[in-house]
């Protein structure tokens, strides 16, 4: 089983899959990307970081279960998940984050039997405010892709995409513990069922 966190821009997503990856047992699905890493991002940790041509090569080769390309303020960025085996066994877990359109893309690949949504939303107030203190002092264009980032959520996280994928449940980011903790026992119940 997949667990799939995602949500909008700011709501806390990566710290949430960091805080989950040290508090349970999922193997983290390292997705790959074109675009540059930012400020204490490492490769191999939160993204596999690859030149354009490496990633169209992936691509080629038929190794992603989805990919997608953003056009930002930087240029043409692309984001894909590569197929691993044993993401189709029952009682392995992992951990994999990312938007909407690539869960229902990787939903589509393997069957929704083998993958589970953690929808994580917070108050847009609150979003920005956090997503500014991220990029502060960092280039002038990274207001801008925040700008955008921003607008692109609201449509790429309207409710009827939400519905449309089969999102149920949403995990609200107001108290980091109680959010994770909450995300914690639902995998394990999910575990306990054979999930």
């Amino acid at each position: 089983m997949i667990y799939y966190i995602c949500g909008k821009s700011a709501v806390g997503k990566d710290s949430i899959f960091q805080e989950l990856v040290k508090r349970s047992d999922l193997k983290r699905i390292i997705p790959y990307t074109t675009r540059p890493m930012r400020p204490m991002e490492k490769e191999g940790e939160e993204y596999h970081f690859l030149l354009e041509e490496e990633f169209l090569k992936l691509l080629s080769e038929g190794k992603m279960m989805e990919s997608r390309s953003y056009d930002t303020a930087f240029g043409l960025w692309y984001y894909g998940t590569a197929y691993e085996e044993g993401f189709r066994e029952k009682g392995k877990g992992f951990l994999c984050i990312g938007t909407l359109e690539s869960y229902n893309s990787i939903k589509d690949y393997l069957g929704q039997e083998f993958i589970q949504p953690v929808y994580i939303e917070l108050e847009d107030e609150l979003r920005l405010s956090r997503a500014k203190a991220r990029e502060q002092g960092n280039d002038p264009k990274a207001l801008e892709e925040l700008e955008r980032r921003f607008q692109a959520d609201n449509k790429d996280f309207s409710e009827e995409k939400l519905r449309e994928a089969g999102i149920k449940k949403r995990y609200h980011n107001l108290d980091f513990d109680k959010c994770v903790e909450e995300i914690l026992a639902d995998i394990k119940s999910g575990t306990e069922r054979g999930l």
